[in-house]
């Protein structure tokens, strides 16, 4: 971190989006989650574990496989509560995936998960993001899908929540979509996905009025709340993906405006600070991507900072301080 400068030291961090992995794209567990928070010198209380499609089950249904992912991040909390690695309480709270295209059938993967959380699944991760000029990773049509429908309402069911990653492009149709779900808490990731690639790389101005202008309407459903960062990732355009990592300053310098606009939008009870690591490990270390946050939203009263950085993760997933305190 730029000259073990810490902002705001005091004010209590819950890390609202973080992955932990070991496969093809490299390996980043416990304890090198671990080695990023007590070495930021950041007061980091607790972590929320976001889907990122790791330890499924390597056999099963295929249905079933991704409660091994929650089962995963469960046992993580528990190396968290023994102490030993340092107070952060990581997993504190569990995103995790399943299928929605099963339709009515994926309730009993939803109370699968529920169970092998343990009190800490409080929702999942079904990734919408698909664009010509991105990699494509949803098929384009899936929120016109009836079986996703489907799938969607037994989140309202069980009282759960749906993280959503998508683009900007895309946010119209999906506030349209979430309308008929008032009572599913939605947690748009990464801004709603400003795209500053490929068609958008000329046209950035027509872009971020074009992703504002949808924010607005998604942030009249108030049920809806939106994750702050992920902003170094390459579909953002920020011109921070290439050489060493940056400084917390040069950081904020790029990423202030989008900030800035979408706690605007949604107020600074419905936003949420993330450090979405380690995706964003080479371009930023732990320590300065906190940093930047908080010299961007250094003029806020305590209470909203206290809001922004741990307390809105908290409400807004419903998650138990007993795995805290």
């Amino acid at each position: 971190m730029s000259e073990t400068i810490v902002l705001d030291r005091d004010i209590p961090i819950v890390d609202a989006h973080h992955h932990l992995w070991d496969d093809a794209r490299s390996k980043y567990m416990f304890d090198d989650y671990y080695a990023d928070i007590n070495g930021s010198g950041h007061n980091i209380v607790a972590s929320l574990y976001a889907d990122c499609r790791s330890m499924y089950r390597a056999s099963g249904p295929a249905e079933f496989r991704p409660v091994g992912e929650v089962e995963f991040a469960r046992g993580c909390a528990a190396i968290g509560a023994s102490g030993q690695y340092g107070p952060t309480r990581i997993c504190a709270g569990i995103v995790g995936h399943a299928d929605l295209l099963l339709g009515d059938r994926v309730a009993a993967v939803l109370e699968r998960q529920v169970e092998a959380g343990g009190g800490r699944f409080h929702g999942i991760r079904h990734i919408l993001a698909t664009d010509p000029d991105v990699l494509q990773q949803a098929p384009p049509d899936i929120l016109e899908d009836g079986r996703f429908r489907d799938g969607f309402a037994r989140l309202q069911d069980l009282g759960l929540a749906f993280d959503a990653w998508l683009y900007h492009p895309q946010l119209d149709e999906f506030a349209r979509f979430a309308a008929g779900f008032p009572r599913v808490p939605i947690i748009l990731n990464h801004i709603g996905g400003l795209i500053g690639i490929g068609r958008f790389a000329s046209r950035k101005g027509e872009a971020f009025a074009q992703w504002k202008a949808s924010l607005g309407t998604l942030a009249r459903l108030p049920n809806i709340s939106i994750k702050l960062g992920a902003l170094t990732m390459p579909v953002f355009g920020m011109g921070l993906e290439e050489g060493k990592p940056h400084g917390y300053e040069t950081v904020a310098a790029r990423i202030r405006p989008l900030i800035e606009t979408c706690i605007e939008i949604f107020g600074t009870r419905r936003c949420i600070f993330e450090s979405n690591f380690p995706v964003n490990r080479d371009i930023c270390s732990y320590g300065d991507i906190w940093n930047a946050y908080k010299h961007i939203v250094r003029d806020c009263s305590r209470d909203e900072k206290l809001d922004l950085f741990g307390e809105n993760a908290l409400r807004i997933y419903g998650v138990d301080r007993a795995f805290i305190d």
